[in-house]
């Protein structure tokens, strides 16, 4: 398997804080199943700006080291660049990266509040022959209230990475009713750990696999594992199947207001 999203560099972000965490990270990802980890560290100005050349120098030292520890593992770099008017000079004077040096970016927006900027940077990044990935679309609040706005960038070109910990409820019972909401209507391309501490999503992902499995069945959890992310990562075309516009029912809606709480409390209705 090939992990798309980690902040497994030490001091470089909100991930991992030495290069003993770091080191003990892709150990866990090792076990996970994991062959191939992305190094997609935060750029946001302002917040996170270790620059390309700086992170390349960490790559190839963890790499060394690796090699040097017998531990199998392909590394390979990239950011999680926050979405902004200044993205694309970012990456054109070497501050962030694409993946691997491709044309696929993997982006984020604000948790709490849908940008203004947002389909006018799509469109810029697709004039550059860029290709959005767009980080945990689950976790937006905006879009747990009306998920039209996924299918829509879909639609324009832009692909979707889901955090592995969302369908257990890592992040919470909305998020995790969205994204299964997403895996059930075509809407996931590729899966990342987006990793910041030990013993945290690692451990966990076998049991993230079967859940993502019962839902998208082994061919599709293949290509959301694997073959897509590898194709990020060798510059490749991805083709997706069709999504399909998610209609919430009362359920749906109920669950989102009350955090997950409709058969409970429906339960305790019906039994008074």
């Amino acid at each position: 398997m090939i992990d798309i999203h980690t902040h497994i560099l030490p001091n470089i972000d909100d991930g991992a804080t030495s290069i003993e965490e770091t080191f003990n990270l892709l150990k866990e990802a090792k076990k996970a199943g994991f062959e191939t980890v992305a190094l997609t560290s935060h750029y946001r100005k302002g917040y996170y700006e270790t620059d390309t050349p700086e992170r390349e120098v960490w790559v190839n030292a963890i790499y060394e080291n690796l090699k040097a520890k017998n531990i199998d593992m392909n590394l390979y770099l990239g950011n999680e660049i926050y979405l902004s008017d200044d993205m694309i000079k970012y990456m054109e004077d070497g501050k962030a990266s694409t993946m691997n040096d491709t044309s696929y970016v993997l982006f984020e927006m604000p948790l709490h509040e849908e940008p203004e900027n947002l389909y006018e940077m799509i469109n810029q990044m697709q004039q550059y022959k860029i290709v959005p990935i767009l980080a945990h679309p689950e976790r937006y609040e905006y879009i747990q209230k009306d998920p039209e706005l996924i299918y829509d960038l879909i639609e324009k070109g832009v692909l979707m990475q889901a955090d592995y910990g969302s369908i257990i409820g890592q992040y919470g019972e909305k998020t995790k009713i969205m994204v299964k909401k997403l895996f059930e209507n075509n809407m996931i391309h590729v899966l990342g750990s987006n990793v910041h501490r030990q013993e945290t999503v690692y451990p966990r992902i076998p049991e993230c696999l079967e859940k993502i499995e019962e839902i998208v069945g082994k061919e599709i959890l293949e290509k959301l594992t694997t073959t897509n992310p590898k194709l990020v990562l060798t510059n490749k075309r991805i083709n997706i199947d069709k999504p399909y516009q998610i209609k919430y029912t009362f359920k749906d809606k109920f669950d989102f207001m009350t955090g997950g709480k409709f058969n409970k409390i429906f339960n305790k209705f019906i039994t008074k």
